[in-house]
């Protein structure tokens, strides 16, 4: 069996740490590209940036419009939304 690849642990063996807080800020192009993913994966409607630089975010097609003030909110929701995916998950190891 071929070795893994550095800092990927064996299945079965013991979960990957915390990651470290960031050291800057997130940009509004790791934000669009973030909504684009929630989108395209359907795990939002609709993320859409606003002039004003806030982002307008709809769950669901009838839901209510969020509005969401910078690009580090879009980031925080990506990370919520995984976090509730793989939270989510049936434990199979």
């Amino acid at each position: 069996m071929a070795p893994l690849p550095a800092g990927r642990p064996p299945l079965g063996g013991t979960p990957l740490l915390p990651r470290t807080p960031r050291s800057s800020l997130p940009t509004a192009d790791e934000a669009s590209a973030w909504a684009d993913v929630l989108v395209h994966r359907r795990l939002l409607h609709t993320a859409v940036l606003a002039p004003t630089g806030q982002w307008l975010v709809q769950h669901t097609a009838n839901g209510p419009v969020h509005v969401l003030d910078d690009p580090a909110d879009i980031v925080e929701l990506a990370a919520a939304i995984q976090h509730a995916i793989r939270s989510a998950r049936p434990e199979t190891r």
